[in-house]
């Protein structure tokens, strides 16, 4: 039996749709750095200002990037680095918040 023949998405980082998104893979990129950024300074008391600014910017661009995102792995990606920007600003705020 013949069946057409599809191009597999799969093998695209973002863009399962075939289509180039630029600015939802920017936001991605953004979320997960500073996501990651904010992780790791909140594990430093004295290191809370950073954690809790980049955790703040990170929830930020993260939630705009949810509202635009056009593609799961798109939205995926900016689930971690939500999530990991938001432990960041949350125990930034328990070490001494945003302005010391």
């Amino acid at each position: 039996m013949a069946q057409a023949m599809r191009p597999d998405p799969g093998h695209s980082l973002f863009a399962t749709d075939g289509k180039p998104h630029p600015l939802q893979d920017t936001l991605v990129g953004v979320t997960l750095f500073l996501g990651i950024l904010a992780f790791v300074t909140a594990q430093f008391h004295n290191l809370h200002l950073l954690a809790s600014w980049s955790g703040l910017i990170g929830i930020l661009t993260g939630a705009y990037g949810q509202f635009i995102s056009v593609t799961t792995r798109e939205r995926f990606a900016l689930i971690v680095g939500l999530g990991a920007a938001a432990v960041g600003f949350y125990l930034g705020m328990a070490y001494g918040g945003l302005f010391d």
